[in-house]
Parts: structure tokens; C-alpha cells; sequence
């Protein structure tokens, strides 16, 4: 009951403001941003919106705000983006929960007039250019690989993903399964776990194939709430430091997981990166300026992107803003 009223709840709040925002845009003569992400109020995303306000703040001339579904749930994005759509704002910077499930209110966007630019969604045909940390399949490989020298190249291992339709999610675990093919002795298990970034649910389906699995030596995961789900399962079966985890996450909720030894290591972008990034490719847009390779986006990580076709009329953005720590290193990159 409490999870029905908080989800209505973001939906009010998300209504409200969409409506604010559209007001202001017109009184203030200013072009509107609204980026939207898979799910508001968890740290990734938390941290994504720390972007889009300093790009705000950067930039006086525009209107950058931030929405997100109260869950992870592809309906309720599409609705949002849906709202945004008929409010008329200027530009859409949208991370997909589920790019097909967005296709068709996308082309309508676009046709319209308004500027579409996406994250994590190199498969997205209806965008004009979706911006990414870096090259998905090296990033899954390179989770893999550390994982592999973890496990010592052998033994049982398995990922999740945050839901079968996460382009990302599942360009890395697949890159994963490709690299773990030179370890003959690595055994992949009940793959593609789905969590819907819910570290709760993670923690009990991990405890499950823990308990089915009671020789599994490995994770990789892929949502950024996974790792915690996941590290909490290891952490309370004694087995830290005996099951290896690499996964998607950020430092400071990894923290006490790093330290413990149940999580062996993270990979991730710097979300606020990725946040102010996208609203630079709207902006761009905005101003009828081309994306050209070597282009600096005047962010971290983006200081000379390769630009590439996309998957339909649009292009590819590509950085190079991976980071992979662990015990050792996370503290130099706490957010």
C-alpha cells in the first residue's frame, strides 16, 4: 500500500512540475531541456540530476530539469516522456528504461520539432543522437575480465541485468559471456537475472542461486543497484571475499561492500558527467550545430567524443569516461 501511494505520489509531483516547467519556459522566453530517467530517487539518478542542475547553472540561457518514474517501469517513463511531449518542451534527453517501448512517442517528438538526444540506448532509432560513457562492449568485457582474474578463470558464475530490455545491460553481460569463452573452465549459470534496479529483490534472487548454486564462485552485474543487492547476499552468507562480484555501481553506497571484501570491484561512468553531457548534445541541437568527432563537450570524460551513425538517422556519441575501482582505489572517487 505504502509502494501504491509513494508511486501516485511521484506521479503528482511529476505532473506538477512537468506543468511548471512548461509555464516558465513561457514567460521566460527560455528553451526547455527535460532529461528523464529510468527511475527517480536512487543514487545513480540522484547523481545523473547533480548533472543536470550544474549544467543549469552553466547555462542561464536554458530551462534543464530532471524527471524519473517512482519505479522502474517502462509505462510509466513513456508516460512522463508523453506529457513532456504535449507541454512542448524544446528538447527531450531521455535514458530509456526500454528503447522500443519509446520509438514511437520519440518519432512523434521528432517530428514535431522537438530535439531528442538519449543515453544508454546505442539501439534507439528514433533519436537524433544518443550519448555514451564509452564503448559497451569493451566495458562489458573489462567487468568480465576482472572478474574472471578473481575467480582464478574458473568455476560457476551468473549476471543480472536490470530488465531484459536495457540495451546496455544487456550489451554488457553479453560481452561478458563473449570474454569469459577464452576461460574454458568458467561455467555461465542461470544468466540475465532481472533486478528492475531494486537492491532488495536482487538480495533475495542472489540468496536463491546461492543456495541452488552452492559452488557459484561469480557475479557481474549490471544495474547500479545490483552490486548492493547482491554484495548484502555474499556479505551475510560469510562469503566475502570468497564469491567474487563485479558489477555496476557507485563509490560511496559500495563503500562498506568494497571494504568488507563482498563486493571485489565496480565499474561505472560519472552519471553527473553523463547528465551534463546530454544536455551539452541538446543544446548543440538546439543551436543547429553539428556533432563532429574530436568535438569537446566541455565535460569530463567528453573532451574529445567519437562521433558515429547511430541506429537510424541519428548518430552515436561516444566518451571515454569508464572507471573501474576497487578496494584499493574507490576512495580517490567518492560520490
Amino acid at each position: 500500500m505504502k509502494r501504491s501511494i509513494r508511486t501516485v505520489m511521484t506521479a503528482l509531483m511529476a505532473a506538477t512540475a512537468i506543468a511548471a516547467t512548461a509555464g516558465f519556459a513561457t514567460a521566460e522566453d527560455k528553451p526547455v531541456i527535460a532529461t528523464v530517467v529510468k527511475i527517480a530517487g536512487i543514487p545513480w539518478f540522484d547523481r545523473l540530476e547533480t548533472g543536470v542542475k550544474a549544467f543549469q547553472a552553466a547555462n542561464p540561457d536554458v530551462v534543464a530539469t530532471q524527471y524519473g518514474p517512482a519505479t522502474s517501469d517502462s509505462a510509466q517513463q513513456l508516460q512522463i516522456v508523453q506529457d513532456l511531449v504535449a507541454k512542448g518542451v524544446n528538447a527531450l534527453a531521455v535514458v530509456p528504461m526500454d528503447p522500443a517501448v519509446l520509438e514511437g512517442t520519440l518519432k512523434r517528438a521528432m517530428e514535431r520539432g522537438t530535439i531528442v538526444v538519449t543515453h544508454e540506448a546505442d539501439n534507439q532509432v528514433n533519436t537524433m543522437a544518443d550519448v555514451e560513457a564509452f564503448d559497451n562492449s569493451f566495458y562489458g568485457a573489462a567487468l568480465n575480465e576482472r572478474l574472471a582474474s578473481c575467480m582464478g578463470k574458473k568455476g560457476k558464475w551468473t549476471t543480472f541485468v536490470g530488465s531484459l530490455g536495457s540495451r546496455t545491460h544487456m550489451q554488457w553481460v553479453g560481452a561478458g559471456e563473449e570474454n569469459a569463452k577464452k576461460y574454458p573452465d568458467m561455467e555461465l549459470v542461470d544468466p540475465n537475472n532481472e533486478s528492475f534496479d531494486d537492491a532488495n529483490g536482487t538480495y533475495d534472487k542472489a540468496k536463491e542461486l546461492l543456495r541452488k548454486h552452492p559452488d557459484l564462485a561469480g557475479f557481474q552485474t549490471s544495474a547500479g543497484n545490483d552490486v548492493l543487492g547482491v554484495g548484502r547476499a555474499i556479505e551475510e552468507a560469510g562469503l566475502a571475499g570468497k564469491v567474487c562480484l563485479v558489477g555496476t555501481g557507485l563509490p560511496n553506497p559500495s563503500a562498506p561492500y568494497l571494504d568488507s571484501g563482498a563486493i571485489t570491484a565496480i565499474g561505472y561512468w560519472d552519471p553527473q558527467k553523463a547528465g551534463m553531457a546530454m544536455n551539452a548534445v541538446a543544446k548543440l541541437l538546439l543551436e543547429k550545430k553539428e556533432l563532429k568527432t574530436g568535438m569537446d563537450l566541455g565535460v569530463e570524460g567528453y573532451n574529445s567524443v567519437t562521433v558515429t551513425k547511430g541506429a537510424g538517422n541519428g548518430v552515436l556519441v561516444i566518451g571515454n569516461g569508464m572507471m573501474l575501482d576497487d578496494k584499493e582505489s574507490y576512495k580517490a572517487h567518492l560520490f
